[in-house]
């Protein structure tokens, strides 16, 4: 994205959860797919905050998600997790997903996600409404 094309305020949030049991493996490790859903728990929160979620439930499938990892987790932590919007093309957004324990981080990555019609579940464009949220909605509270 050049910086001409640089989003005013994009959308940001961190929510607060614990590792549940659900999360962990055999091991007692959280499972690579908790980062996961910690990340769609944001989403949904942002969503939520922005007035968009009428609209972006169910409408926004993964097109892609990468994620590294730094640290394990175990039952019972505490993490922040923080999803911002990164860039905002035609029809697909890029999410940029940090997840933080006890001030360290422990996971990072992103998500790509594609706006769709409900009926015929094919890409349309972002309606200039939603995008102007997400592109300038800045820190939104969960």
């Amino acid at each position: 994205m050049a910086n001409e094309d640089a989003l005013p305020d994009p959308a940001r949030v961190v929510i607060r959860r614990r590792i549940e049991w659900m999360d962990t493996d055999a091991a007692g490790i959280w499972h690579w797919t908790a980062a996961f859903r910690l990340a769609e728990a944001a989403e949904a929160a942002m969503h939520t905050a922005l007035g968009i979620a009428g609209i972006t439930f169910g409408a926004c499938p993964r097109a892609s998600v990468s994620a590294s990892f730094s640290k394990a987790l175990r039952f019972n932590d505490l993490v922040d997790v923080e999803l911002a919007v990164d860039s905002i093309g035609r029809s697909s957004l890029v999410y940029r997903l940090a997840i933080a324990s006890e001030g360290e981080p422990v996971a990072e990555g992103s998500l790509t996600v594609v706006f769709i019609d409900h009926s015929s579940g094919r890409a349309e464009p972002w309606p200039a409404a939603i995008r102007e949220r997400l592109a300038e909605g800045g820190q939104v509270a969960e």
